[in-house]
């Protein structure tokens, strides 16, 4: 296969690994061969930003939480009484 791939690759003026990966993932997409979807691999980052957003959530809202309880702590509250 590797002279094949060769000629084709130059024929079609790309490199010969990039090549390779595409058949492996084109065998890969068709269930010839173990390994993760183009789907699969579409998901998982879809899911990896997913995450990322939600963290950066989560860190918002412990801040505003954060900043709203020493808000309502009595003891940091200013009654102008002195």
């Amino acid at each position: 296969m590797g002279k094949a791939l060769a000629a084709v690759a130059r024929q079609e003026g790309v490199g010969v690994e990039s090549l390779r990966r595409w058949v492996i993932q084109a065998e890969i997409d068709a269930g010839t061969r173990d390994g993760r979807t183009r789907e699969e691999r579409a998901g998982i980052r879809r899911v990896k930003g997913e995450n990322r957003r939600l963290r950066d959530d989560v860190a918002v809202l412990k801040a505003a939480t954060t900043f709203f309880a020493a808000e309502l702590d009595p003891a940091t509250v200013d009654y102008g009484f002195c």
